[in-house]
């Protein structure tokens, strides 16, 4: 299982039913993208100097179970598809509850933006073996360029 968040669920994060709000399981999910991006080698401070940063174009959320109070979540991410030159690319995000019972699926689709020029950009050479890096799914497609 490929954690790469794992915390307590938050007062602040529970809505008038008593559960996990719907915008903090998307917080969850971008949290653990942001680790996965470190575990790999690519920190924001890196990003930052080098005037490039992910942006998403969707991001879909199914919900499984509830997640109540006083929990804890787990998050694992997996690349689902990806272009060759990694300009694009789609993780899956699972949130599980401290129980271990799979509560959502969160899918992204997303690309690299230059924030200067704010338009689409790839990755430097050495950016694209560290991005590779990142665990893929029994059913990742690679595409071509």
């Amino acid at each position: 299982m490929n954690v790469f968040f794992e915390g307590p669920v938050l007062w602040s994060q529970i809505d008038a039913n008593m559960h996990l709000r719907h915008s903090a399981y998307a917080d969850f999910a971008a949290q653990a993208r942001l680790s996965l991006l470190e575990r790999v080698g690519l920190d924001a401070r890196q990003f930052l100097s080098l005037g490039i940063g992910p942006i998403l174009f969707r991001e879909e959320l199914l919900y499984h179970r509830e997640i109540n109070p006083n929990d804890t979540v787990k998050v694992t991410c997996e690349m689902t598809r990806c272009k060759s030159d990694a300009s694009r690319w789609s993780i899956k995000h699972e949130i599980f509850r401290g129980d271990g019972t799979k509560s959502a699926t969160v899918l992204v689709d997303g690309a690299w933006i230059d924030t200067r020029k704010r338009k689409l950009t790839g990755l430097t050479p050495d950016l694209l073996e560290k991005f590779n890096a990142i665990p893929r799914s029994d059913d990742f497609v690679e595409e071509k360029v």
